[in-house]
């Protein structure tokens, strides 16, 4: 079942989002500041590609007060857009019932995309 549903999410917008992840990681990627953040903008892009079957875990304290740092400048810089364009998708899609489970894969991507750092897929 996660397979046609991955495949009806990439058919119906999922590989728009997944390419506008890639881009926005390789643009944060030129700058050696900026390479933690576009590692960050690229987890999300493959979750975006394929989010049906993934789960998204909090790593054990593995970045501590510097993941905590990160993830302040990542809602300061733009993870509150990312984040509300997610959770905005999701309302618009759970209005119909064959939209639901869309929705609810943009609120997972709307949580990884507000705080990413010290966050893991599996």
């Amino acid at each position: 079942m996660n397979i046609l549903l991955n495949i009806l999410w990439i058919v119906l917008g999922g590989l728009l989002i997944f390419l506008e992840y890639l881009v926005a990681s390789l643009i944060l990627m030129i700058t050696i500041i900026g390479i933690p953040f576009g590692l960050q903008t690229l987890k999300l892009a493959l979750v975006a590609l394929v989010p049906f079957g993934r789960e998204i875990r909090s790593t054990p304290s593995d970045g501590g007060c510097l993941s905590v740092l990160m993830n302040v400048i990542w809602i300061l810089v733009g993870g509150i857009g990312i984040c509300l364009s997610h959770l905005v998708l999701g309302a618009v899609l759970c209005i119909t019932i064959i939209g639901i489970p869309f929705g609810l894969q943009h609120f997972k991507l709307a949580q990884l995309a507000l705080v990413p750092f010290g966050k893991e897929v599996i």
